[in-house]
């Protein structure tokens, strides 16, 4: 089996779970030994009645459809076989949204009932051990999420963590994938690395380095992020001040007017613009 790959908001919001990486996944061996991945006909995929969600916002489940319309299903659903059919343990929305989407065919994962249950028992105690990197962790609570019909809530009472705990380390597989591999190969701990994940890129490439080479703290990361974020609203604040003049300017001189600190500058669209725009500032 190859499964490659966002407290406020949602938890399905904040994590990005569509596929679970084998590289960071520490019971990928074992699944692989004891799971089937398929092509299964949707016709012979059913939900399961004794599942307790019971109702799916309807625009969400449009915009799933359209999503797979273009990309296909991105993340197996997770199926036991039974009388016959093949029943839904994890991934009801994925395959409500692929019929309305109008596929015959959905990737699913095949595994017994004794199968699933021995198979999550053994991800929660691996996310119980201290060998773990928070990458793994992290995995390992998606897995829980997306396999196994889990709430942060549940998997926080599993694993003997606080919910908060949970989230705040899976969000952690925000992070771009080159990132994630310097965070494991560096040793970097999940709290310096935390707040990299509402950074920009640009940003996120600034400070890597910084936490790699001269062995930068948490609470410097933070710093650094909350003196740069008051910088750009300043900055902002600034320029929001000088909008309406630089629009006046723009249309008065046929130009593109800009204010920086206390210069003024025009842009001109080609020569000829330029020497009408020195013509009428000499007037």
């Amino acid at each position: 089996m190859s499964l490659g790959k966002g407290l406020g908001r949602s938890f399905d919001s904040l994590i990005p779970t569509e596929l679970i990486d084998d590289e960071f996944d520490p019971t990928a061996i074992e699944d692989k030994k004891s799971s089937e991945l398929k092509e299964l006909p949707i016709s012979e995929v059913v939900r399961d009645e004794e599942q307790p969600r019971k109702e799916f916002s309807q625009e969400a489940i449009e915009a799933l459809a359209a999503s797979i319309k273009e990309h296909g299903v991105l993340q197996p659903i997770v199926v036991t076989r039974e009388d016959g059919k093949y029943k839904i343990v994890a991934g009801e929305r994925r395959w409500r949204a692929s019929k309305m989407a109008g596929l015959t065919k959905i990737p699913a994962i095949i595994r017994s009932l004794d199968t699933q249950n021995r198979l999550e028992l053994s991800i929660i105690e691996n996310a119980q051990r201290e060998d773990l990197n928070a990458i793994e962790l992290a995995t390992a609570y998606a897995k829980l999420k997306t396999q196994f019909n889990l709430t942060a809530k549940d998997i926080a009472s599993r694993v003997g963590k606080s919910e908060a705990s949970v989230v705040n380390t899976m969000r952690l597989l925000n992070l771009p994938d080159d990132v994630k591999k310097t965070m494991v190969k560096e040793k970097l701990s999940e709290g310096v690395m935390r707040p990299l994940v509402t950074m920009d890129e640009t940003m996120m490439r600034k400070v890597l380095p910084k936490i790699v080479d001269e062995g930068w703290t948490a609470r410097k990361v933070e710093r650094y992020v909350a003196e740069n974020k008051k910088k750009s609203s300043a900055r902002l604040v600034k320029s929001d001040a000088y909008r309406k003049d630089e629009d006046a300017l723009s249309a008065k001189y046929n130009a593109v007017a800009r204010v920086s600190g206390r210069s003024l500058t025009f842009k001109c669209k080609n020569e000829q613009d330029l020497r009408e725009l020195i013509l009428k500032l000499q007037a």
